[in-house]
């Protein structure tokens, strides 16, 4: 949830300690990511979770927020492994995971491109996700479909509808027979 919620690279993820973390008003999540740059990312849904997970681990401020199994540091493996089976007890109920590859990363993009879906700018999402360049933003646009159908509709003359072309029975017969 911390991941998905912030943005965070899992090396962010991992290395994060209880007192990288403000959880009072204003909530956020101070990360050191890519070349040792620090950067301060908003957590909003996850901090009661978070509450409740720090005060069940009796947390200190220099202990990890997620530590492994005999406390120390979580590995990345251990965090792809935890992502798959969540993501598989997911599908049960979430069908249109199916076939999906979900993946911390993936995790991260989808924080990107449900900001861009949001509206936000971005500049303001290269600094949310700590991008250097916000060349390195521009690839959420190129990912979302329903981004680029919005930007056409904006071209479209008037009077012309705006709807998604749909093939009919027998185009749709013919493509499956092929």
């Amino acid at each position: 949830m911390v991941a998905i919620h912030a943005g965070l690279r899992v090396s962010e993820l991992i290395g994060l300690r209880v007192r990288d973390l403000e959880l009072g008003t204003g909530p956020y999540a101070r990360c050191h990511g890519k070349g040792r740059k620090e950067r301060c990312t908003p957590l909003t849904e996850a901090v009661g979770v978070l509450r409740d997970w720090l005060r069940e681990q009796n947390a200190q401020p220099d202990d990890l927020v997620f530590p492994g199994r005999r406390s120390g540091i979580l590995s990345r493996d251990a965090v792809e492994s935890l992502v798959k089976k969540y993501a598989k007890r997911a599908r049960a109920t979430c069908p249109s995971l199916s076939g999906k590859r979900v993946t911390p990363h993936v995790l991260r993009h989808t924080t990107g491109v449900e900001l861009l879906r949001g509206g936000n700018d971005l500049s303001v999402i290269a600094l949310y996700l700590g991008h250097e360049s916000v060349g390195t933003t521009r690839m959420y646009i190129d990912a979302d479909l329903t981004i680029k159908e919005r930007a056409l509709a904006k071209a479209a003359p008037p009077g012309i509808g705006r709807r998604r072309y749909r093939p009919g029975d027998a185009l749709l017969t013919y493509l499956t027979s092929l």
